[in-house]
C-alpha cells in the first residue's frame, strides 16, 4: 500500500489501519495474534490501540489490549520496527472508577504516568502517535448533540497537557502527539499554543467519520487542512450498522446478529449507533450500494478512501476472515454519480450517528 504522511511530523503510515479495541473481550490472545500477523502480511504498517481498551471498557479488561499487543511484539520482535504505533492516554474517567479514581481531570502527572504503564504493557521503548483520548474540558462528544457552559469545570489547561506530552517526546518515550474526539476549537488551540509555547504540534485528529456520521466537515476538516493535521477516521462501518448485516432483523430482532458488538452490549446500544435513526439511515446507503453492485462494506469503507479529508481509515475486527474481506472492500472504486447520490442522500438525513 502507499503510504501518507501523518501532519507534518515524519511518520507515514498505509491509508488504512488496524484498530484493536476488540482484542481482549470479543477476540482472544490467539485470534488477536492471528489478525496481527495477517494485517502484517497484507501490508498495514499503522497499528491503533488505547490504555482503557478493551470495549466496552470494563475494570477487569483495562489495559488488556495493550497486554496483548506487547504479548505479540515479545514474540515478534522484527515487527515492532515494521509499524507504526498509536496509542491514546484516556481523558477524564466519565464514570468510570478504575481509571485514575474516577478522577474529571488529566494531569501532567497522570499523562506521564499512563504512558509509562502502556510502554510497560506494550514492551516497547517508544509510542509512535501518543493521543489524548478525549478533551479534559468538557465538550458534547460521544452522542452529545450541544455544548454547555455550565458544565465547565477547572481542569488542566491545553498547555500544561502539551508540556506533559513535551516531556515525553524530549525523552524519547513518544515520537509524535496527537488527539482523539476533539472539536475545532480544541485542534486549534493545541496548534496555536504549540507554536506560541515551542512546543509539539499534534499530528492527528482521530474522530469518528462514517456515511452516517460525516461530521467532521461542519468546520473540523476546514481547520485540519488549514493547521496541517491529519484525520484518522474510526467507526467507518458504524459498528456493523453499515455491513448490512442489521438491515433485514434490526438491532435487536429475533434474527439479529448475537456475538456483534451492538447486539451483545447494551452499552453500545445505549450509544449514538443504537439510536434507530442511525439504522434507517445505514439502511438508505446499503441499498444504494447493492444497486451499484457492491456490498455495503465496499460501499462504506471506499467513500473514507475517496474523501480527502481521512488519512487513515480504522478498521475493528473479529476474525482473520473479517480482516481479509475489510482490506479487500477498502479499494473499491466510487463513481462520480454515485458520491452525487450518497451526498443527496446525507442532504436528506444528516449525521443521525454524530
Amino acid at each position: 500500500m502507499n503510504k501518507v504522511q501523518l501532519g507534518s511530523s515524519d511518520l507515514h503510515v498505509t491509508p488504512i489501519c488496524l484498530g484493536t479495541m476488540t482484542f481482549g473481550e470479543q477476540v482472544d490472545e490467539i485470534t488477536a495474534h492471528a489478525i496481527l500477523e495477517r494485517s502484517l502480511e497484507r501490508g498495514v504498517n499503522f497499528l491503533d490501540t488505547a490504555e482503557m481498551y478493551s470495549v466496552p471498557p470494563r475494570a477487569e479488561t483495562f489495559g488488556a489490549t495493550e497486554t496483548i499487543l506487547g504479548h505479540w511484539f515479545a514474540k515478534n520482535p522484527s515487527a515492532r520496527g515494521r509499524l507504526v504505533l498509536a496509542t491514546k492516554v484516556a481523558g477524564p474517567a466519565r464514570g468510570m472508577p478504575w481509571i485514575r479514581g474516577g478522577s474529571a481531570d488529566l494531569t501532567e502527572a497522570d499523562i506521564v504516568s499512563a504512558c509509562n504503564d502502556s510502554l510497560k504493557r506494550l514492551q516497547t521503548d517508544v509510542i509512535d502517535l501518543y493521543q489524548i483520548h478525549w478533551p479534559v474540558r468538557h465538550v458534547p462528544t460521544f452522542g452529545m448533540m450541544y455544548f454547555d457552559p455550565a458544565s465547565d469545570k477547572p481542569v488542566s489547561t491545553i498547555q500544561q497537557q502539551l508540556e506533559a506530552l513535551a516531556g515525553l517526546v524530549k525523552a524519547g518515550k513518544v515520537r509524535t502527539i496527537g488527539l482523539s474526539n476533539e472539536t475545532p476549537y480544541g485542534v486549534h488551540e493545541f496548534v496555536r499554543l504549540a507554536e506560541q509555547h515551542g512546543l509539539p504540534k499534534i499530528a492527528t485528529v482521530q474522530n469518528g467519520y462514517s456515511l452516517i456520521n460525516r461530521t467532521v466537515e461542519n468546520g473540523l476538516d476546514e481547520t485540519m487542512h488549514r493547521l496541517g493535521v491529519s484525520l484518522l477516521a474510526y467507526s467507518p462501518l458504524s459498528f456493523g450498522l453499515l455491513t448490512g448485516k442489521y438491515d433485514v432483523s434490526g438491532i435487536e430482532g429475533p434474527g439479529a446478529p448475537k456475538n456483534a458488538r451492538i447486539g451483545k452490549y447494551e452499552s453500545v446500544r445505549k450509544q449514538r449507533w443504537g439510536r434507530p435513526e442511525a439504522l434507517a439511515a445505514a439502511r438508505r446507503y446499503n441499498a444504494l450500494a447493492r444497486a451499484h453492485g457492491l456490498t455495503p462494506t465496499q460501499l462504506a469503507l471506499a467513500f473514507c478512501r475517496t474523501k480527502w479529508q481521512v488519512a487513515s481509515t480504522i478498521i475493528g475486527v473479529t476474525s482473520v476472515a473479517q480482516l481479509d474481506e475489510d482490506l479487500d472492500a477498502f479499494g473499491a472504486v466510487l463513481s462520480p454519480e454515485m458520491l452525487a447520490e450518497i451526498d443527496k442522500i446525507r442532504w436528506e438525513i444528516r449525521d443521525p450517528a454524530l
